[in-house]
């Protein structure tokens, strides 16, 4: 017996439905298919874009500001290299004020920008007797290194600057602060680094995928939804693409996840003004940490704090690092060699 209508108008019926779901299917899979190709070009571009950030080169007049500050403080100005795991040299500026507290700290500068950019942070640290480190980030200022990371290959980076310092200058406590992308690597080197006694990062990301749901948005003028959404598959292709392309794992980029494994004392800075990456980024690493503490001045935009409230800058970055100069248990931390 036939399974089929046998009535011819009930064949045809059911062949011109069959058509439909095919077409449908068809029409389907190939915009599917379209919008994932689509998405692969936008993560590859993006990724390209966030791997290769315009480099700002230290020019005759940071090198005239360093040293003002270096003599309005009465400190000795030295560079400072270092080589990175792949070979990379990396530089930075050394200062040590003639009155010495013992304690010295690393600063790290943002995306774009070099080591000049932390002066001011730099003098202030000064003033209150720390020695400072300023390093030039990897594919930043005058350091080597092709690509920029953001932290994924930065921390092995910051844990060999924290080697030189200690072997070099044999301070009491090393201390580490980092705006933005720089306070970003300095995070994410806690999970490598454990001899901080303290360290401060302002307008930190949370994890290298809420960057790029951020900067996704930013391009299309939206909010990170778009990211965490529609674009979800552009993202995922471009840490793929960072991953077959260059080797690296952008994904391992989460100061949210290394801080809150590590005992370091984290002072979180992230003003409320800030609209190029979102407050919401340090408070989901605090809500992570629950041993951080984190400064939302009202006013401040990105990396604004010292700018938006120095008094209060002042008062709680130096007040921090102070909280916690006496130095790590020996017995805690494992140094790693070079």
């Amino acid at each position: 017996m036939n399974d089929l209508p046998g009535n011819p108008i009930e064949l045809d019926c059911v062949r011109r439905i069959m058509r439909r779901v095919g077409k449908f299917l068809l029409g389907s899979g190939i915009a599917i298919g379209s919008w994932l190709a689509v998405c692969a070009v936008i993560g590859k571009v993006a990724t390209e874009g966030a791997l290769h950030p315009a480099r700002a080169r230290l020019v005759p007049a940071a090198w005239e500001i360093a040293g003002g500050i270096a003599a309005q403080d009465h400190a000795d100005l030295t560079e400072a290299s270092i080589v990175a795991a792949d070979g990379s040299v990396l530089r930075a500026w050394s200062l040590k004020p003639a009155t010495w507290n013992g304690d010295s700290v690393m600063l790290f500068h943002g995306q774009s920008d070099n080591r000049a950019g932390m002066l001011g942070n730099a003098g202030l640290l000064l003033q209150h007797g720390f020695a400072v480190l300023l390093p030039d980030s990897r594919g930043h200022g005058e350091s080597g290194g092709t690509i920029a990371t953001y932290g994924a290959l930065e921390a092995d980076d910051i844990r060999r600057w924290y080697d030189w310092l200690r072997d070099t200058e044999h301070p009491r406590c090393i201390d580490g602060l980092g705006d933005s992308m720089g306070g970003a690597e300095l995070l994410n080197s806690l999970s490598l680094e454990q001899g901080f006694c303290a360290v401060v990062a302002e307008s930190s990301f949370a994890t290298f995928r809420d960057a790029a749901d951020v900067r996704l948005g930013e391009a299309f003028h939206t909010g990170p939804w778009l990211g965490r959404t529609l674009l979800r598959p552009a993202v995922e292709f471009g840490l793929l693409y960072a991953r077959l392309k260059y080797g690296v794992d952008l994904a391992h980029a989460s100061p949210l996840h290394a801080a809150a494994e590590s005992a370091t004392p984290v002072l979180l800075i992230h003003g409320r003004a800030d609209t190029n990456m979102p407050p919401w980024n340090s408070e989901r690493i605090r809500q992570k940490d629950s041993h951080a503490e984190l400064w939302e001045p009202v006013d401040a935009g990105h990396c604004g704090a010292m700018g938006a409230a120095p008094a209060e800058y002042e008062r709680r970055v130096i007040g921090w690092f102070e909280s916690y100069n006496a130095p790590p248990d020996p017995e805690e931390v494992v140094h790693r060699g070079i």
